[in-house]
């Protein structure tokens, strides 16, 4: 396909498209002639990646070349791959305290995960704990425990529909999914919220 009907295919705008080429944030396509070149599937699915990443994700364009160079590197084992995406979507958590990182920590051992410690979710988690103890709600293990359980099963419901096959797929699933699915769970915990609060009230 020429170069308008890969904008058209992707959804992307053509002077985006041609942002993205020049970036080299996408491949250039096959030469057909001197001013003209042929795309393909792959790189449909590629422009929507990057699209995700940048519009939904947030990305800065140098986050989004770490991405793809990491989509790109066929000796990267799957999961280091899946943490790629993740490390590169979540937020940039200001320092915590170690007494702060204890505390999670402390968590993380009793629940028995394997966390990475460089994870940034695991500064999240501390800053969170932190914050409520300051407020004087402090959360406590059990609460932590039930939460835990449900956000393993989602976990295990994500990570189920990842293929361990196609890579270029896998990490469209961990970027969407993670990108689009959060506000999902969110809604969803408020919804079932309010749901609970009025079957509490006719009581």
């Amino acid at each position: 396909m020429l170069i308008s009907e890969l904008a058209v295919q992707s959804g992307v705008p053509l002077a985006t498209v041609k942002f993205y080429l020049r970036e080299g944030l996408l491949a250039p396509g096959t030469a057909t002639s001197a001013t003209r070149a042929s795309y393909d599937e792959a790189h449909v699915r590629r422009l929507r990646l990057v699209r995700a990443l940048v519009e939904v994700g947030g990305l800065r364009l140098a986050a989004v070349h770490e991405v793809l160079a990491a989509l790109d590197d066929p000796e990267l084992p799957q999961h280091d791959l899946l943490g790629a995406a993740h490390d590169r979507l979540a937020a940039q958590v200001p320092a915590v305290d170690q007494a702060a990182l204890d505390a999670a920590d402390a968590h993380l051992a009793r629940l028995g995960w394997r966390v990475h410690p460089q994870a940034p979710h695991r500064r999240v988690l501390a800053r969170a704990l932190a914050a409520c103890t300051a407020v004087g709600h402090p959360v406590d293990p059990a609460t932590i425990d039930t939460y835990a359980r449900a956000a393993l099963m989602v976990a295990e419901v994500d990570l189920a529909s990842v293929p361990t096959t196609d890579r270029a797929l896998a990490m469209e699933r961990v970027v969407i999914g993670t990108v689009l699915h959060e506000p999902l769970l969110l809604a969803l915990r408020r919804l079932a919220q309010a749901h609970v609060s009025a079957r509490l009230a006719k009581r």
